[in-house]
């Protein structure tokens, strides 16, 4: 998973970089948590990012309908990360890995913009439950 992920932050194919980034947060949530653990507080913050169910268009005699479905488990994982990285990215702070860690421990608490769009994507999930017969 760590490895996935530092495919996923690197950018322009220096993945060098994006490790020094991704141990760096690892070492600045060692060091605020008081936890030496900080691989923990990572799938954690995946986990608690992970959306269950979301909503697809989808075409039915002219009018297009929001139907629910559920994920899969590798795009669960793949739209973690992609919500992680970009909401870290979104953060005021010094640098990459004060913003990773930042949004790493916020999500594993259960806040934190990544937590913010899974609750906004089961939201309109739950609105739109009424058009679920339309998915086969």
């Amino acid at each position: 998973m760590v490895a996935r992920f530092v495919n996923c932050l690197l950018k322009q194919g220096k993945k060098h970089i994006a490790r020094g980034i991704l141990y760096g947060a690892f070492d600045i949530i060692e060091e605020r948590t008081k936890n030496n653990k900080p691989v923990e507080v990572f799938k954690k913050a995946l986990s608690n990012a992970s959306p269950i169910i979301e909503v697809r268009a989808r075409r039915v005699g002219g009018a297009t309908y929001q139907v629910p479905t559920e994920v899969r488990p590798e795009r669960r994982t793949a739209l973690a990360i992609r919500w992680l990285i970009n909401y870290a990215k979104e953060r005021s702070d010094k640098s990459m890995a004060h913003k990773l860690a930042a949004e790493f421990m916020a999500a594993a608490s259960g806040e934190g913009g990544a937590i913010k769009k899974k609750d906004d994507v089961h939201r309109m999930a739950e609105a739109n439950k009424a058009f679920a017969h339309f998915k086969w």
